[in-house]
């Protein structure tokens, strides 16, 4: 039977899909597993890329056939619909880097070593997972909702999306499992904050209905 860990910054974020598979979550934070007929086990982190890494880190003994970064973000690409289902493959930790006054210096241009761009690994082929769009995000501390530093983000990096966990997640699963990718819903365009405008209810429900189907076809 496949070993699967969901990892979700909130459990919010994956409650129908925990509601579906009957694992209990108390608490905030933590592992969270059930024995049953599913072998899925929720790794809810807390929001933030800090958190993501310390929650890799502290299961990273763990082993799993899949390994699937679930959540929601925001989107620069105005080609993606609110509400959308998109397989997250390359993840940027964009804040990494240094000023030169005005300018913005990248972390590859500074030849520290080490890398900060990172990838999805699927060793396996399913037909569902391969239906969705492929985009590239960028990993945030602080999400942007500001004319000039969306457009200077979206110059330096070109990036589809934004999350504040997935490139850490990324980060975090060299060892725990041939299989991880990241599965988000959009909520919201990335733009000048006005949350009237966001759904994060339909990208929840979007993005649950997809996971838990996908899964269903894993343990099928």
């Amino acid at each position: 039977m496949p070993k699967v860990l969901i990892v979700a910054a909130t459990k919010n974020e994956i409650q129908p899909l925990l509601n579906y598979f009957k694992i209990n979550v108390i608490g905030g934070e933590g592992l969270f597993e059930r024995d049953s007929e599913f072998d899925i086990s929720a790794l809810i982190t807390g929001v933030g890329m800090v958190n993501t890494a310390y929650y890799m880190g502290r299961y990273s003994h763990n082993l799993y056939d899949f390994v699937i970064n679930v959540g929601i973000c925001g989107a620069f690409n105005r080609a993606i619909k609110i509400g959308e289902v998109v397989n997250v493959v390359t993840d940027t930790l964009c804040e990494m880097g240094a000023e030169d006054d005005i300018e913005f210096i990248k972390y590859v241009d500074l030849y520290l070593g080490g890398t900060t761009i990172f990838t999805s690994q699927i060793t396996i082929d399913y037909l569902p997972l391969n239906e969705l769009k492929q985009v590239t995000g960028i990993t945030v501390n602080k999400v942007h909702g500001n004319e000039e530093s969306i457009k200077k983000i979206t110059t330096l990096f070109n990036a589809d999306v934004e999350s504040m966990e997935g490139a850490s997640f990324y980060r975090g699963c060299n060892h725990l499992s041939e299989n991880y990718f990241q599965i988000r819903a959009v909520s919201n365009y990335v733009e000048k904050r006005d949350k009237s405008k966001w759904d994060i209810p339909l990208a929840i429900n979007n993005l649950n209905n997809f996971v838990v189907a996908f899964l269903k076809i894993i343990y099928k």
